[in-house]
This record gives structure tokens, C-alpha cells and sequence, in this order.
């Protein structure tokens, strides 16, 4: 039996209001409700990625594989990144090629941050390539630069001495002097090119 009293209908509309308000809700609900707001706040950060690593092991990420990552060992990418063969996309293809059979469908959309990546790559390889030999032209021309002193110091034919294993130090004679200056051409024919 439901009551026409106006204050007694005020009064049910307070208590179901009530239940509504965080602060008066029960501990059930409350907990109900941060369960949703929890997983509404997640739910954007799923993992997109998804590869095998060198080792053979399946890593599944937010973000991209490192550089070394084959593309063939990418087994998952995000939606925007997939390739678009949906039945959808691809009847409008087909009608497309049997109007111009000629006519060849487009590529598929490439993931553009991965070819950045591979540049940035393929470029600091490069740069890292052309400072190695930078640095070994240096190294080749401060050893030929020595050589050619040393050489010079020999064919002069002045009295040299060095100290040997002992301690001792010992004159050159004309023999070691030729041996050095032997070895030391040696060095020249490849360093000093």
C-alpha cells in the first residue's frame, strides 16, 4: 500500500537520494564505483606492441621495440599501425581493379615513427663509421709521422744506445741499426699511405 502523504514521499526521495551521495553510499558500492574508475583510467594504457627479442623471448609493451628488433620479429603493433585489410577496405579495392585492371592498389600505410627510427639509425651508423676511420687515419698518420722521425734518426748514423732487458744500456751497432731501420719501412709501407 503506498502512502499519498507528501511528507512521507519527501521522505523516501531524501533516503534514495542519499544512497546516490558518496559520502552516505554504502561500502559496496563505493568500492564498486573505484573499481570502474580504475579500470576506465587504464584501460587507454594496454600494451600495443608486441615482439620476440634476440633471445626468443616475447616481450609485450606500450612502446615500440628497440631499434635491433627485426621487423619480421614484430608479432603485434598498435591499430594504427596494423594494416588496414578489412572486408570493408578491401571490396571497394576489388571493385576498383575490375574497373582498371591496370590500375594497382595502394601500398599499405608504413608505420612512420619505425622508418624514423631506422634513418636515425642507418645514420648514426654511418656517423659512427666515419668517426672510426677518422680516428684511424689519425692513429695512421701520427704512426707514419713517428716512423719517418725514427727513420731519419737512424740514417743519420749517429751513435744511438738503448737499454735492454737487464737494465743495461748497450750501443747500436750496424747490424741492429739496419734491422730497425728494416723494421721500421715496414711500418711506413703501411701506415703511410
Amino acid at each position: 500500500m503506498r502512502s499519498t502523504d507528501p511528507l512521507h514521499r519527501g521522505r523516501l526521495l531524501r533516503a534514495a537520494a542519499s544512497r546516490l551521495h558518496p559520502a552516505t553510499a554504502p561500502r559496496p558500492l563505493l568500492a564498486l564505483m573505484g573499481l570502474l574508475l580504475a579500470l576506465a583510467t587504464v584501460a587507454p594504457a594496454h600494451a600495443q606492441w608486441k615482439w620476440r627479442d634476440a633471445t626468443g623471448r616475447i616481450t609485450v609493451s606500450d612502446r615500440p621495440p628497440p631499434r635491433e628488433v627485426a621487423d619480421k620479429d614484430i608479432l603485434q603493433r598498435p591499430f594504427q599501425a596494423q594494416r588496414r585489410d578489412t572486408p570493408e577496405a578491401a571490396a571497394p579495392a576489388a571493385s576498383a581493379a575490375s574497373a582498371a585492371p591496370a590500375a594497382r592498389p595502394a601500398p599499405p600505410s608504413v608505420d612512420r615513427d619505425l622508418e624514423a627510427r631506422k634513418r636515425a639509425a642507418e645514420q648514426e651508423k654511418a656517423a659512427k663509421a666515419k668517426a672510426e676511420e677518422n680516428k684511424l687515419a689519425a692513429q695512421r698518420a701520427d704512426n707514419c709521422r713517428r716512423a719517418r722521425s725514427h727513420l731519419a734518426t737512424l740514417e743519420s748514423g749517429q751513435r744511438m744506445a738503448r737499454i735492454n732487458e737487464k737494465g743495461e744500456r748497450e750501443i747500436i751497432d750496424d747490424k741492429v741499426r739496419a734491422e730497425e731501420m728494416r723494421t721500421v719501412r715496414e711500418v711506413m709501407s703501411t701506415e703511410c699511405r
